[in-house]
């Protein structure tokens, strides 16, 4: 299966809060997208490994993706080893992206910064023509995508470059609030986590205004680049 552009996650809702909009939008203008999440997200303090599978299904169908698969990698203990490696460039192999959006280059949980590294050096390997690598029966063919662009999560990390999401905030938003039991919910009665509050479900919108505000549109998402970007031309720069 060919697709334009997919996006890896550390977690099930990653993908949804560092880049959800940039999805909802790329896919309206007839690009293909797939999910890819690491773990099962089974240490969350919220909900359990069966909710977040439920939540993560309904989130995809909201934004429009053409599958989600899950490596079911241990939630909190990645490492960049081979055998993780390994199941990554399965996945890039089989999809093979044009881009693929990854997760923060640093960020407070500690799996976030080592998924962007695995996820990193997952995109050089699946290049390589002596890495033989065998899904359903059949060996794959090599594939490198031509860009990866780290999202941001909860550290305000500088942007390089920001998408206009303006008119896919909303999307975006209700893509995040599948993940009900991870969220605000003021009805709830399990433990608060740092995600869970008004203020952050509120952060998501006034981020995004604030990126807006310093790149000339209403809504944004910004991304880091892990080479320097040549443009064609001008077209398509909000001036």
């Amino acid at each position: 299966m060919k697709t334009d552009i997919l996006a890896f996650g550390a977690h099930p809702d990653d993908v949804e809060l560092g880049c959800g909009g940039t999805i909802a939008k790329l896919i309206s203008e007839g690009k293909t997208c797939v999910i890819v999440d690491l773990t099962r997200g089974e240490l969350g303090t919220r909900g359990t490994d069966i909710t977040r599978k439920e939540e993560a299904a309904a989130a995809a169908k909201i934004l429009g993706v053409a599958a989600r698969e899950n490596l079911g990698l241990k939630d909190g203990f990645l490492v960049n080893s081979e055998e993780y490696q390994m199941e990554l460039v399965k996945m890039i192999r089989k999809y093979r992206p044009e881009i693929v959006l990854a997760n923060a280059i640093d960020d407070r949980h500690p799996d976030h910064a080592k998924a962007a590294k695995l996820e990193s050096d997952a995109c050089f390997l699946a290049g390589l023509r002596k890495i033989e690598t065998v899904l359903d029966g059949e060996i794959q063919e090599v594939w490198r995508p031509k860009h990866i662009f780290h999202y941001i999560q909860w550290k305000n990390i500088e942007p390089e470059f920001c998408i206009d999401i303006s008119e896919h905030l909303n999307k975006k938003l209700e893509a995040c609030m599948a993940f009900k039991t991870q969220f605000y919910d003021p009805t709830s009665k399990e433990p608060e986590t740092p995600i869970t509050s008004k203020d952050f479900y509120e952060s998501l919108t006034y981020r995004a205004q604030d990126l807006g505000r310093l790149s000339g549109v209403t809504y944004a998402e910004g991304f880091t680049s892990e080479k320097l970007i040549s443009l064609k031309n001008f077209d398509g720069i909000v001036w």
